[in-house]
C-alpha cells in the first residue's frame, strides 16, 4: 500500500523538484523569499496583538478592526498592483513592495500612537499587495510548461512563514519587548529587496514597450474577459475558498482552546502544524494541477476539507484533532491550483491587472466572513459554524463540474 502511494505521488514530487533544479530556481527562491516574508509577518500581527492592546490601551473591538484595516488594504491593493505589473513589470514591482513593507514596519514599531500604527498597518497592507499579483505572473513566464508546480512552491514558502515567524515574534516579544518581534524581520525585507532587484530579469511590459494604456478601452476590454464563463466559475470557488481559509485561520485556534479545552500552546501549535503542512500540500497540489487539470484535482482537496469540517465538532481526542488539523491543511492546496489555471486564462497583456481586479473582488467579498462567523460563535453555534463550512466546500466542489475539460 504504502509503495503504491509513493509511486502515485513520485511523478508529483518530481514535477516540483524540477521547477527548483533548473537554471531559473534562483528567480523562484527569491520570489519565494518574498512571500515568506510577506504573508509570514501578516501572521505575526495576531500573535502581537496583546502586546498592541498593551501598549495603546486598545479595547477588543478596536484591535480587531486593526486585522481589518490590514486585510482589507491588502485586498484593496490587488487592483492597482496588477495595473503596476503590467506597466512597469515584475522586477521593479517586487523589489519595490519589499522595500516599501520593511520601511512601513518601521514606521510601526516606532509609533508613539494608535492612529499612527493604523496608517501605517494600513500601507503595509497595500505594499505588500502589490507582491501579491507580480509573484503569480513572473512565476508563470518562468515556468510555462508547469506552472502549477512552480507556484505552489512559492506558495509553500508563504505557509512556511506562517509556520514560522510568529513563533519567533511571540518568543522575541515576550523575552524584549514586542517591536522586536517586528523589528527583527525589517533588514530582511531589505535584504530581499536588493536579490530580487538583480535576480529577477527585466520583462517589458507587452505592447509598443509603454506598457499599456489605461483607458476606457483598456477597461471594456479587462471587463469582457473577466466575465468569461470560466473566469466567473474560479472567482467564485476563490471566493468561498478564501472564505473558509480566513475564518479557520481567525478562529481555529480560540475554537480549540474554548471549545476543545485544549491549552494555549497546544492550539499554537495544532495552528502552527496547519500552515506547516502546506510547504508540502501546496507544491503536491500544484503538481497534480499539472499533470491531472482542475476537475480531477480540487474535488480532492475538497473532499478531504469536508471530511476534516465535519469531523471537527465530534472528535476529542488531541490526536484526533491533530488528524483533522491533517486534513483540514488540503485546503491549503486551493490556491496553487486555481490560481494558475486563472492566469492562464487570462491574455498576457492584462494579465497583471485581470488579476489584479480579481483578487481585490474574491479577498473584500471573502474578508466579511470572519464577521459572520463570529456571530454564529458568540451565539453558541461554534460547532454548527464548521458545519456550514462543509457545505460551502460541497458547494465549490459542485462549481467546478461547471468548469470545462482541460
Amino acid at each position: 500500500m504504502r509503495s503504491s502511494v509513493a509511486r502515485r505521488l513520485h511523478p508529483l514530487t518530481r514535477r516540483a523538484k524540477h521547477a527548483l533544479n533548473d537554471g531559473r530556481s534562483r528567480i523562484i527562491l527569491a520570489v519565494a523569499a518574498g512571500w515568506f516574508l510577506s504573508l509570514g509577518v501578516r501572521m505575526v500581527y495576531p500573535v502581537l496583538l496583546p502586546h498592541i492592546r498593551t501598549a495603546y490601551g486598545l479595547d477588543l473591538t478596536v484591535a480587531g478592526f486593526l486585522l481589518t484595516v490590514l486585510w482589507a488594504a491588502y485586498a484593496i491593493g490587488q487592483f492597482p498592483g496588477g495595473i503596476v505589473t503590467d506597466r512597469i513589470g515584475e522586477r521593479i514591482t517586487l523589489a519595490v513592495s519589499t522595500l516599501l513593507a520593511g520601511i512601513m514596519l518601521v514606521l510601526v514599531v516606532t509609533a508613539g500612537s494608535a492612529l499612527v500604527v493604523f496608517v501605517a498597518t494600513a500601507l503595509f497592507g497595500l505594499g505588500t499587495a502589490l507582491y501579491g499579483v507580480a509573484r503569480f505572473t513572473i512565476i508563470s513566464k518562468t515556468y510555462p510548461e508547469n506552472n502549477g508546480a512552480a507556484i505552489g512552491v512559492t506558495l509553500a514558502a508563504g505557509d512556511l512563514g506562517n509556520a514560522v515567524l510568529p513563533v519567533i515574534a511571540g518568543a522575541v516579544a515576550a523575552t524584549f519587548v514586542w517591536q522586536l518581534g517586528l523589528g527583527f524581520v525589517v533588514p530582511l525585507f531589505a535584504l530581499v529587496s536588493v536579490v530580487l532587484w538583480f535576480v529577477v530579469p527585466r520583462h517589458t511590459p507587452d505592447g509598443d514597450g509603454d506598457g499599456m494604456v489605461v483607458s476606457l478601452e483598456m477597461a471594456r476590454h479587462v471587463v469582457s474577459e473577466l466575465q468569461r464563463r470560466s473566469i466567473v466559475v474560479v472567482t467564485l470557488i476563490l471566493i468561498l475558498g478564501f472564505s473558509i481559509s480566513l475564518t479557520l485561520t481567525g478562529f481555529y485556534p480560540t475554537y480549540l482552546i474554548e471549545e476543545k479545552e485544549l491549552s494555549s500552546t497546544v492550539a499554537a501549535a495544532l495552528f502552527s502544524l496547519y500552515f506547516a503542512l502546506g510547504v508540502f500540500v501546496k507544491p503536491l497540489a500544484g503538481s497534480a494541477y499539472d499533470r491531472f487539470g482542475i476537475r480531477q484535482t480540487l474535488p480532492v482537496i475538497f473532499g478531504l476539507a469536508i471530511t476534516a469540517l465535519l469531523a471537527l465538532s465530534v472528535v476529542e481526542s488531541l490526536w484526533a484533532l491533530v488528524a483533522v488539523t491533517v486534513l483540514l491543511s488540503s485546503l491549503l492546496g486551493n490556491i496553487a491550483v486555481t490560481m494558475p489555471y486563472l492566469t492562464d486564462l487570462l491574455p498576457t497583456e492584462i494579465q497583471g491587472t485581470g488579476l489584479g481586479v480579481l483578487r481585490t473582488t474574491y479577498m473584500l467579498i471573502a474578508a466579511l466572513s470572519p464577521s459572520l462567523f463570529g456571530v454564529l460563535a458568540d451565539f453558541g453555534y461554534f460547532d454548527e459554524g464548521f458545519v456550514l463550512l462543509a457545505g460551502i466546500a460541497g458547494v465549490m466542489t459542485l462549481l467546478v463540474l461547471l468548469l470545462p475539460s482541460q
